[in-house]
């Protein structure tokens, strides 16, 4: 399935959105039938409202409300950031233990989807925090620079949601998002499909956690990995870094 149901109430639905599915019917892909909206309206037999957004290549946790109040609140919960978003990436290279990165984006305009769109906003603020979970070296000379290949399995928290931010940010720090067609390294790309039969983004949200906006328990919402994930992580002998 695209979606599986991770969690569901009297106001709220979280699935775990499979990469490659987009949010809702998009010029990006004008003949796609499938999108993660339609098909948690269809699972839980009634309207869903979007609170946030997933990029078409990054699998992971994706929330909705059942009702347009609901989702005004946790609308502005997400823009006050009083959302705590953890995502897994592997990346190129060892990245250091961990850190964070301040640097302000530009606004990436699509040629179709963004057609009308203001293109004169100034760079915006975008935040990102990392931990490394894990590193592995390769014997594979992917580069001619290096007889080797590294790469790690990194935690990301953004404190901002700007467009393509994580994948943006790991770009400029030289550690690239596996699988990653528009800002990543197209031969670390092809050698992970090449020798692992891997062809997605190796970037999924894994966990969001929030206040429930009626309730106001805490609520953890947590997204598990699909099997092209989960082959790496063992190949790698990651597992205990998950635990």
């Amino acid at each position: 399935m695209n979606i599986q149901l991770i969690y569901e109430d009297d106001w709220l639905v979280a699935v775990n959105k499979a990469a490659g599915l987009l949010m809702h019917r998009s010029w990006l892909d004008k003949h796609e039938t499938r999108f993660a909206m339609q098909l948690t309206r269809d699972l839980v037999g009634c309207h869903v409202f979007p609170v946030h957004r997933l990029d078409r290549p990054t699998s992971g946790v994706l929330l909705f409300a059942k009702s347009a109040e609901v989702a005004r609140q946790l609308t502005l919960v997400f823009t006050e950031r009083r959302v705590e978003k953890a995502y897994l990436a592997m990346v190129r290279g060892y990245m250091p233990p961990q850190g964070s990165l301040d640097y302000a984006l530009s606004h990436k305009l699509d040629k179709i989807a963004d057609k009308f769109a203001d293109t004169e906003k100034p760079p915006q603020p975008a935040v990102t925090h990392w931990q490394s979970l894990a590193r592995v070296e390769l014997p594979f000379a992917v580069s001619k620079k290096h007889a080797t290949s590294r790469y790690s399995l990194v935690r990301l928290n953004p404190e901002t949601g700007r467009k393509h931010q994580l994948r943006r940010h790991m770009a400029h720090l030289f550690h690239p998002i596996v699988g990653d067609t528009t800002h990543g390294d197209g031969r670390h790309n092809a050698f992970f499909r090449r020798q692992f039969g891997c062809e997605r983004l190796l970037l999924h949200a894994h966990q969001l956690s929030l206040s429930h906006p009626v309730t106001t328990q805490p609520l953890r919402l947590q997204g598990e990995l699909d099997p092209a994930w989960q082959s790496l992580i063992c190949e790698f002998g990651w597992q205990r870094a998950l635990d």
